[in-house]
Parts: C-alpha cells; sequence; structure tokens
C-alpha cells in the first residue's frame, strides 16, 4: 500500500486553499477512525492532493472511463464550453492517420495495428496485434468526431505506439490476450461475435477498475450487487450523468487516485503505468514546443487512473529525463475492423450487457441533459443531428482560476433518490414477456405483473428508489425462466437484446484495405449484399454465364485463406485438371470481415496472399515433403501457376533430399500420382522438377527401405507407400536412367521380423518375381497349420492388406487367405480370433477395405442356395484328395460300363483308346480305364443315371 507522494509538501507550501477543508475534514476522519493519525491519513490526503494537483494543472486534464455514458456526455458538453484548439488523446500515437476512415464505418468499429513480419520479439509472439473499439458512447468518439469536424482543431494522439506495447511486454510472458469476462451469472456472449477482436491485445481509455481484490470485493459486497459494472452504473454513472463539469472532474480524479493509491505493489504493471504517463507528457510538451500552442487552449483526455499521475515528467512544468526508446524493425499494417458491444466486453473483462445497457443509458443522459453530442459528418448508422442546445454557463471557479471544490459536497451529499418511473418499468416487463413467449416460454400477464413487482422489490433491498436494468433483468430471471430453458436463449441474453442487443458494426467500402475492396468488387456479379451479415446462397452456372468462373476461382482462393465459413462449397469441387459447370456456394463474407480486412495487411490481392503463404509454408524450416508437395498441387490448383509450381517443386525435392524418415511417405505417394496424372494429361512434357523427384524418390525409397522394415517407429502403412512408390514410379525411373539393381539390393537386406511386415514383404518379393504365387500360397498354409502361429495370422493378413497399395493384383489371392482361415479354423480357434481379425482389418486397412469387399462380390455366388455347391477357384485344379468323394465310385462305374458296352465303346473312342473288350470274367480293358479314372466313371454313373 502506497503512502503520499513525496511532492505533497512542495503542493501544500505554494498550492491551493481550495481544498484545505476536505484535507481538514478527513485528517479528523482518519484519526477518529485508526485512532490516531498513520498511514489511512497519508492515504486520504494524499488523494486529495492528486486532486489538487490535476485541477491546477495549466493544461487542462479531462479524466474519462471506457465506454462509460457519463464520461461521453462531459466531454461533449466541455468541448462546447471550452472550444480548444488541440485535444490530446490517449490512443495509441500511430493509429492517428486511421481516425478520419471513422465515419465511413457503421459504429462500434476497432482501430488495429498488425503485423505479421516481426521482428525484434520473440517468434511465438506472431503475428501481433493491437485494437482500440470505439462507440458512440465513448468519451474519446466525442472527442475524435469534434476535432476532426471542426475548422482549425488538431487532433494529436499521446499514448505509446502499438510497438511499444510489446516492447513492454515481459519477454517471458505471452502477451495479454481477451479478458474473462466479468464475474457474475450472466450469459456468456455468442463465440462468434465475441471473437471479432480475436486474440488481439486490446488498448482502453480509462481503465478504472480496483486492482486491489480485496477493495473490488467489498464494493460489491456493501453495494449489494453482483459485479463491477453493476457497481460501477449504480453509484458512479447515474450519479454523474447529468452533473457540472468541475463536480464531474474532480470525483473522477478522486477515483483514479483511490484506485491507484490502493493498487497492489506489483513493480511490473507499476512501471508500465508510470512509463506510459512519462511517454505521454514528453509527447505533449514536445508538441506544445514545436507548434508554440497555448496549454489554455489545449484538452488532455485521458484515463482517470493515469489522470491523477505522480511521475516527475507530470505537468507542462514536468522534467524531460524520459528517453523514448526507438520503434522495433516489425512491419505494421493499419486498418478498421469490425466490433460489437459483445467483443468489447469480451476483449476487456466487462459483465455480458454492460456495453449494451450503457448505450441506452447514454440516449437517455442525451434526452435529459439535452446536450448535443458529437458525429463525424457522414457517419454510417448516425442520426440527424438535433437542434443545438444552448451551452450552459461555465461553472463558478475559484480565486486565480482554480476550480471551487466540488468534492466535499458531493460526499457530503446524501444519494439522489430518482423517482420511480412506472410507465418505463411497465414497458420493460411487458417487452420481456414478449421476448420470452417467442423464445418458447409459457410466460402470461401474470409474468409481467410478477416481474414488475419483484423489481421494485429488488432495488427497495438494494436502497435503491428506481429499480436498475440489473434489478430488472434478476426479477424477470426469477420469474420467467425458473428452472428450465426452452429455446436456445436464457432470459438474461432476452433482457440484454431488449435492452438494445449486440449492436455489431461495419467497416464501409471505402474505409476497406485494396485487397478486400478488390474482393468485393470481383464477387459484383453474384448479385449478394457482400458486407451484410449472415450466409447467402450463391447459385454459379458457368455453362451460361461463363464470367461467374471468376467469381469461383475468387470463393476457392477464398476458402483456403479464411476462417471456415466464409465460403462453403455446397455443390461443386475442384479438381487437377477438370473445370465444374455449375456450383453452388454458402458465403458469410460480412460475418468475417475482420479476417478479410487482416487479409488485406499481407498483399494488395488475393493471389499475392496465396503466392506469400504458399512460399512460406514451403520454405519455412520444418517443412516436409508432403507440405510442400501440397503446396505445388495449391499453386496449380488455385493459381494456375506454372512458374510457382516449379519453384515449389524444386523446393520438394530439395527437402526429399534431406528427409531420413518415411513419416510422410503415403502423403507423398497420393500428391506425386495425382500431379504425374495431371502432367501426362495436360502438359506436353513432364515439367524438369518432377522427373528430377521420381529419380531422387526411386534412390531415395531404395535407401530407407532395409531400415524401414526394421525400424519400430515406422509403420507398416508407410512402409507399403514407400514400396507404392517404387513400383508405380519404376518404368519412369528406369526409364529417366535409374538401376534396378538398387531395389533389389535392397529388397536383399530386408528382413524384418514382426509378421506383417513379413507378410507385406512377401508380397514385394512376389511382384519383383522373387517369389511365385504357389510359393506363398504354401508359405501361408503352413501358417495356418502351425497352432503357435494363428495367434498372429491377423496380423500377417494385415501386412497382405497394406500390400495391395503397391501390389494391387494380390487382392484376389488376400480374399483367398481370409477364406481359407475360415474354412480350416475350428470354432475354439477362430471365434476367439475374430475381434482381432475386425480391429486389425479396421485400424490398419480401412481405406484398403473396399478392394476386398470389391473382389469378395466378385467371387462369391450371389445366391445363398448356390453357396453349397459352389467351389472356390483357388481350389479349382488343386490336389483331388482335397474334394468330396463318393464311396466306392470306381466299382460302381466299372460294373456300369460293362453293362452298357456301345456307351463305353463311344467314350473310348472320344478320349483315343484302342482295343476291344476283353472275354467275360476277366479284367477288361474298360474295367481298368474305369479304375484309373475313378472320377471320370463317377460322373458318367451320375449322367447316366439320372
Amino acid at each position: 500500500m502506497t503512502t503520499a507522494s513525496p511532492e505533497r509538501t512542495g503542493q501544500e507550501a505554494g498550492g491551493s486553499e481550495s481544498f484545505d477543508a476536505l484535507r481538514a475534514e478527513l485528517q479528523q476522519a482518519a484519526t477518529e477512525f485508526a485512532d490516531g493519525p498513520d498511514a489511512l491519513e497519508g492515504i486520504l490526503r494524499g488523494i486529495v492532493d492528486d486532486v489538487d494537483r490535476a485541477v491546477r494543472e495549466p493544461l487542462e486534464i479531462f479524466p474519462v472511463c471506457h465506454h462509460s455514458p457519463a464520461s461521453a456526455v462531459a466531454m461533449a458538453r466541455r468541448l462546447r464550453e471550452k472550444q480548444p484548439k488541440t485535444v490530446y488523446l490517449e490512443l495509441c500515437e500511430d493509429m492517428a492517420p486511421l481516425l478520419t476512415e471513422l465515419r465511413n464505418c457503421r459504429l462500434p468499429v476497432a482501430v488495429q495495428a498488425f503485423a505479421g513480419d516481426i521482428d525484434g520479439f520473440p517468434p511465438e509472439w506472431a503475428p501481433l496485434s493491437v485494437v482500440a473499439p470505439i462507440t458512440e458512447a465513448s468519451a474519446e468518439y466525442q472527442a475524435i468526431a469534434y476535432a476532426l469536424d471542426t475548422p482549425g482543431v488538431e487532433l494529436v494522439l499521446v499514448d505509446r505506439s502499438s510497438d511499444h506495447v510489446f516492447q513492454w511486454q515481459a519477454r517471458d510472458e505471452r502477451p495479454a490476450g481477451p479478458a474473462g469476462p466479468d464475474a457474475g451469472p450472466g450469459a456468456a456472449p455468442a463465440e462468434e461475435e465475441a471473437a471479432l477482436h480475436g486474440d488481439a491485445v486490446g488498448v482502453e481509455i480509462g481503465d478504472l477498475r480496483p486492482r486491489f481484490a480485496e477493495l473490488e470485493e467489498h464494493l460489491l459486497r456493501h453495494g449489494r450487487v453482483r459485479h463491477w459494472s453493476e457497481w460501477w452504473h449504480q453509484y458512479v454513472e447515474l450519479p454523474l450523468g447529468d452533473s457540472d463539469h468541475d463536480t464531474y472532474r474532480q470525483v473522477m480524479l478522486l477515483i483514479g487516485s483511490l484506485f491507484r493509491r490502493l493498487a497492489p505493489g506489483d513493480a511490473e504493471r507499476v512501471t508500465v503505468d508510470e512509463d506510459r504517463e512519462r511517454y505521454m507528457w514528453t509527447r505533449m510538451r514536445e508538441h506544445l514546443a514545436a507548434s508554440g500552442t497555448d496549454p489554455a487552449d489545449c484538452l488532455y483526455v485521458c484515463g482517470a487512473f493515469h489522470a491523477a499521475s505522480r511521475v516527475a515528467e507530470f505537468g507542462i512544468d514536468g522534467t524531460d529525463t524520459f528517453e523514448i526508446t526507438p520503434r522495433s524493425a516489425s512491419s505494421w499494417q493499419y486498418g478498421l475492423i469490425p466490433s460489437s458491444h459483445t467483443a468489447i466486453e469480451a476483449q476487456f473483462g466487462l459483465a455480458s450487457g454492460s456495453v449494451s445497457i450503457a448505450a441506452t443509458q447514454w440516449a437517455k443522459n442525451l434526452r435529459r441533459t439535452r446536450v448535443q453530442p458529437f458525429r463525424l459528418a457522414g457517419q454510417a448508422g448516425a442520426k440527424k443531428p438535433a437542434k443545438r442546445a444552448a451551452a450552459a454557463a461555465p461553472a463558478p471557479a475559484a480565486a486565480g482560476g482554480v476550480p471551487a471544490d466540488r468534492l466535499t459536497g458531493f460526499l457530503q451529499r446524501p444519494p439522489v433518490l430518482d423517482r420511480l418511473d412506472e410507465a418505463e418499468l411497465l414497458g420493460w416487463s411487458v417487452d420481456i414477456v414478449r421476448a420470452a413467449r417467442k423464445a418458447g416460454y409459457l410466460a402470461s400477464t401474470a409474468d409481467a405483473i410478477a416481474v414488475f413487482e419483484t423489481s421494485i422489490l429488488l432495488a427497495g433491498m438494494r436502497d435503491r428508489a428506481r429499480p436498475t436494468p440489473y434489478d430488472f433483468q434478476d426479477a424477470a430471471v426469477t420469474c420467467i425462466e425458473k428452472d428450465a430453458v426452452p429455446g436456445r436463449r436464457d432470459v438474461r441474453r432476452l433482457v440484454e437484446i431488449m435492452m438494445g442487443g449486440d449492436r455489431i458494426g461495419q467497416v464501409g467500402y471505402e474505409a476497406l484495405p485494396p485487397l478486400a475492396r478488390d474482393v468485393y468488387d470481383r464477387l459484383a456479379p453474384l448479385g449478394l449484399r457482400l458486407q451484410q451479415r449472415g450466409v447467402q446462397r450463391a447459385l454459379l452456372d458457368m455453362s451460361a454465364r461463363p464470367e461467374l468462373g471468376a467469381c469461383s476461382d475468387v470463393l476457392w482462393i477464398l476458402r483456403h485463406l479464411m476462417p471456415h465459413g466464409t465460403a462453403r462449397p455446397i455443390m461443386g469441387e475442384r479438381r487437377l485438371g477438370e473445370r465444374p459447370i455449375q456450383e453452388s456456394w454458402d458465403v458469410a463474407l460480412g460475418t468475417h470481415q475482420r479476417a478479410l480486412v487482416e487479409l488485406g495487411y499481407e498483399g494488395v490481392s488475393i493471389e499475392q496472399v496465396l503466392e506469400q503463404r504458399l512460399r512460406r509454408t514451403a520454405y519455412d524450416p520444418k517443412a516436409t515433403t508432403a507440405t510442400v508437395l501440397q503446396a505445388v498441387e495449391d499453386a496449380t490448383l488455385y493459381l494456375r501457376s506454372r512458374r510457382l509450381a516449379d519453384e515449389l517443386g524444386q523446393r520438394a525435392l530439395e527437402v526429399l533430399a534431406t528427409e531420413r524418415s518415411v513419416d510422410g511417405a503415403p502423403e507423398v505417394l497420393r500428391r506425386v500420382r495425382r500431379l504425374l496424372a495431371y502432367y501426362r494429361t495436360a502438359e506436353p512434357v513432364l515439367p524438369a522438377w518432377i522427373e528430377s523427384f521420381v529419380t531422387t524418390g526411386y534412390a531415395h525409397y531404395c535407401t530407407l527401405l532395409p531400415t524401414a522394415f526394421t525400424d519400430e517407429d515406422a509403420t507398416v502403412a508407410q512402409v507399403a507407400a514407400m514400396l507404392g512408390f517404387l513400383f508405380s514410379m519404376e518404368g519412369l525411373a528406369l526409364s529417366l536412367g535409374c538401376d534396378r539393381t538398387q531395389l533389389e539390393l535392397a529388397f536383399a537386406q530386408s528382413h524384418p521380423q514382426e509378421p506383417a511386415r513379413v507378410a507385406l514383404l512377401w508380397a514385394a518379393r512376389v511382384q519383383l518375381g522373387q517369389l511365385t504365387r504357389a510359393d506363398l500360397r504354401t508359405r501361408c498354409d503352413e501358417l495356418l497349420g502351425n497352432p503357435l502361429v494363428v495367434p498372429a495370422y491377423p496380423r500377417y493378413l494385415s501386412g497382405f492388406l497394406h500390400a495391395l497399395e503397391p501390389v494391387p493384383q494380390l487382392v484376389d489371392f488376400v480374399v483367398e487367405l481370409v477364406s481359407s482361415a475360415f474354412a480350416r479354423l475350428p470354432d475354439p480357434v477362430l471365434l476367439p480370433w475374430l475381434p482381432t481379425l475386425i480391429s486389425t482389418l479396421r485400424a490398419g486397412g480401412a481405406d484398403l477395405a473396399p478392394l476386398l469387399i470389391r473382389e469378395a462380390g466378385r467371387i462369391f455366388p450371389g445366391r445363398l442356395a448356390d453357396l453349397d455347391a459352389w467351389v472356390p477357384p483357388w481350389l479349382e485344379g488343386g490336389e483331388p484328395a482335397l474334394l468330396p468323394r463318393p464311396a466306392a465310385a470306381g466299382a460302381g462305374g466299372a460294373v456300369l460300363l460293362a453293362e452298357h458296352p456301345a456307351a463305353c465303346d463311344a467314350l473310348a473312342e472320344l478320349l483315343g483308346c484302342e482295343g476291344g473288350w476283353a472275354a467275360p470274367g476277366t479284367n477288361g480293358r474298360g474295367v481298368a480305364l474305369a479304375g484309373r479314372h475313378p472320377d471320370t466313371a463317377a460322373a458318367l454313373e451320375a449322367l447316366l443315371t439320372g
């Protein structure tokens, strides 16, 4: 806890007497409460000293709180009274050139600084992004609108640059992203709307919230509120909504000084806060010296926390000892992005619905005070300015131009009890019941009455004469929602929508970067309202309207570059060598306008951005051959750039030569096959890079093959992909000068032990001609005949299944292996074995299983009745002993032939047998023939007796 500053004695010695009465009263209170002067007196007197110092500064300081309607009303009133010639604003100084584009937007929007290529920061921080959201109900917008639309007024941004925001970050910390929502049971914002600012670091004018957790908890408990936003609305917004300038200014300075002196001693954060104050006062003195402007004609707009500063550089007479470091070499881009109430709440940790309630309060303050706000000329969505009201008379000041003490009267004044506006509360109650009915709640007129009465009851329990929107929200939840939410919106969210909803801004066409305008222009033939939020359906019939082909190209590139959902194809696809005739798209460009603006920071056209990203991907130190080949395919598919494809292809060749693993072999095989098929049909000759890629890949995978067969880190699918590359590219590789001896040596050195790899090697040897199918069948029969190997047989099948990638002609043999296993294994062995077989096939060969199913459908009979008489094709011509044989078939056939000698002679002539019949009772030729060919005899017997 900090004590009074050392400057206090000097301030009092030559200072004002306007706050002496308040100092004496606070000293007496500290003595009574703390039983004597101590640190409490120092804190209380120090707060008054901070206020006294700020109000005596010749350059008028205007303390504000971000998105505070009271601050906005006080700012508009003060600007019309004082009409300053120079306005100093607490905002990143490098964002100044973009503020003139606000007139082309519909608020709320955010000013953004973006750096994709960083230099001087940790690489993991990239990209860097800083946003400053602006709403109409904010003091900074009033100052900006006044300065830009008033001739002779200069607007000067004095806060640290976006580059310094990250320079002052601790090196061991990731930059702070969006803050969590304010404590309380409020419904979480919609993810899409809350993410409008992305992961940017927010710059907030007037970050006014206690940093002392115990103090905030004390204020919430004694204020009988749920979260900080409600406390601020009840105890600051409402009392200061129509106060005079001096009262507003001194109260805000008091709050800022209180929160500052009771902040915990976080040295890092205190240093950053004080450096920001030194930075701003140094910039203001530099501008005053360079322009010769009278400080009395200036206004300094800053957060109340920074207005109560005690640094030595404070004021126009402060020291000039602060040295501003140069910016880094990072390249910063600037633009406007859409914002929303929900995004602001998520960015700065405010309660859900608080910004919408602030916007409603801003409109009520304007009607009550009759203050005319400032709006930029031509501002999209702004109302026509009303007739100018008469400026209020300046508040009386003490002698010597120092404002009189307004704090004593404000602190001693009892709370003003606003009378109950029954008409407003009744309208809220009726509207929420109507909205609840539409959302599926069983709400009635009785619920409206209950909400009305409960709101008054809750306000009375919280010492309020008039229910606030937060009281009404609690009453609505209690009386309508009860214990169930029938629809997708709860009552709390319905109240937020009724109070104004989540207003979402939009960046106008003229304020967009060139890339975004180019996208809108090129998609204009679609006839869609592209800046409108939501999903729109686009139908492209390129056969009837060939000009839509250019729109199709843009949509496919946007699908590649933008977040999911920006451009989603419903019908149609883009493949190498194919041009669709019709397409159907869901387009949501207006919803993802922020991403489109950030895309404009990377180039002037989407083709340029895509080319840069493809190059960045290909030349990344962690790039693999598969990712570079994907970049080659994308360059050909979306850009149709042979030059870029050749360049990236050479890069793929370099990466392949340096790889020492086979992790990406399946992806490499698929992409090389597609590219080869495309070039063979679309080009007269193959590109030089792909010829070199085939020869290099052939030698590369031949070298890695023996190691891959025994490497435990390499999967069977990866080894099969290597073999697929070698076998499918072998003809082209040999024609380009490769030697087949490399492949033969690689197989001679391969000695796998794992069953799946052994089976894969056997199948590859069949492809090479080193192993016949008969030999392979014999080996598999031996596996099934060995009881010790049968439990591992599914793993052998997995290897054969993966072998279909390099040796697809073995698909009928794999079907034979599975069928033989089911035919030969007994049930006690087969049933425990089936789960292992199914899991192995599903995990190891899901892509290749359709080949087996198709081949099995071709081999097996189509009807169940034919299955009993069906003989597998691999058994036709096999050993006779394997087939069923009728008993005594030879004897029956011999008797039959003896009884029909004419038929026997005809059959003998047909078979080319010579000789005649033997005498009866002897073993004649027919009997001998039937004995030598019992199967034929049995078949004849069945034919003749049938």
